[in-house]
C-alpha cells in the first residue's frame, strides 16, 4: 500500500483512513484509488472494525484527483475509461461497506474529494469546510456513479447548480444542500470521532441491517435483495446482542454490544 494513505484502528473499533499528501491538498493518485478500494474491501472482512472515518491530513479533506499524472494515466480514451473504472471501483467499495462510513471534511472536498464524501455515509464538516465539483472548468463530463451519489444528496436542482457552474461552497451552502451533514465547532474530524465513538456503543446488527435495508430501498431493489434482508432481520432476532439488549433494559444498565 502506497504511504500516501494511512490506516490506524483504535481498540474500539473505530478505523481511521488519512489521505497522505498534504503539500498537495491530499490529492488522489491512480496509485491511491487502487489502495483505497483495497482497503475497505479489506474492512468488509473484518470484525472488529465497527466505523470507519475517512479524512485528509493537515488543512484538507481532499482536493480531488491529481491533474498532475493525468498527461501519463488519462490522457487517451482507453486510459480514461480504465482510470474511472479504477475511481469506481474505489468508490463503490465505500458504498457497500457494512460498516458505518463517516467523512471529515475539513479545508477543501472538492472534485473526486467530493465524491469520496458523497461516498460515505454521513459528512461532518466545520468552519473551513468548502466542497464543490470543477468538471465544467476542465471539460470532464461527470461518470453515472458520481452523479448519482450527488444527485441523491443534494437533488436535481441542486445538483446541476454544481455540475454546471463548478463552484466551490463554503460550509452553509453545503449544509443547505445536503453535502454536508453535521457541523462541528470542534473541527470536522474532531466531530467525525465523536460521531463515531458514539455510533460504536449501538448494536452492530442493527446498524449493517439499516444499511441494507436502506440502500435496497434507494436503488429500488428491496425486491431483489428480499432475502438478504430477511436473513438480516433473523440473526438479528437470533443474535446474542438481541439477548443482551433485553437483559440490560431490565437491569438499568447500557447494554455492550459485540455484533454478534
Amino acid at each position: 500500500m502506497t504511504e500516501d494513505i494511512q490506516v490506524a484502528i483504535d481498540p474500539a473499533g473505530i478505523a481511521l483512513v488519512t489521505l497522505n499528501r498534504p503539500e498537495k491538498r491530499n490529492v488522489v493518485s491512480l496509485a491511491m484509488w487502487r489502495d483505497l478500494g483495497d482497503i475497505y474491501h479489506g474492512f468488509a472482512k473484518r470484525d472488529d472494525v465497527r466505523v470507519v472515518v475517512l479524512t485528509g491530513a493537515g488543512g484538507h479533506f481532499c482536493g480531488g484527483a491529481d491533474i498532475s499524472e493525468f498527461s501519463r494515466v488519462r490522457n487517451t480514451v482507453e486510459d480514461a475509461r480504465a482510470y474511472g473504472d479504477t475511481g469506481r471501483a474505489a468508490s463503490q467499495a465505500i458504498i457497500d461497506l457494512p460498516q458505518p462510513t463517516i467523512a471529515a471534511v475539513h479545508g477543501y472536498g472538492v472534485g473526486g474529494g467530493c465524491g469520496l464524501a458523497l461516498a460515505c455515509d454521513l459528512r461532518v464538516g466545520d468552519a473551513t469546510t468548502q466542497m464543490g465539483i470543477p468538471a465544467a472548468r476542465l471539460s470532464v463530463v461527470y461518470g453515472i456513479l458520481d452523479s448519482s451519489l450527488l444527485l441523491r444528496a443534494v437533488g436535481l436542482a441542486n445538483a446541476k447548480l454544481v455540475l454546471y457552474s463548478g463552484r466551490y461552497f463554503a460550509l452553509a451552502d453545503c449544509r443547505a444542500m445536503g453535502l454536508i451533514d453535521v457541523v462541528s465547532e470542534e473541527g470536522a474530524l474532531a466531530g467525525a470521532m465523536d460521531l463515531a465513538r458514539e455510533l460504536c456503543t449501538r448494536a452492530p446488527l442493527s446498524q449493517r441491517g439499516a444499511k441494507l435495508v436502506l440502500e435496497a430501498l434507494d436503488r429500488g431493489e428491496t425486491e431483489r435483495r428480499a432475502m438478504e434482508i430477511a436473513a438480516m432481520q433473523a440473526a438479528s432476532v437470533n443474535s446474542e446482542d438481541y439477548r443482551e439488549a433485553r437483559q440490560a433494559f431490565l437491569e438499568k444498565r447500557p447494554p455492550v454490544f459485540k455484533g454478534r
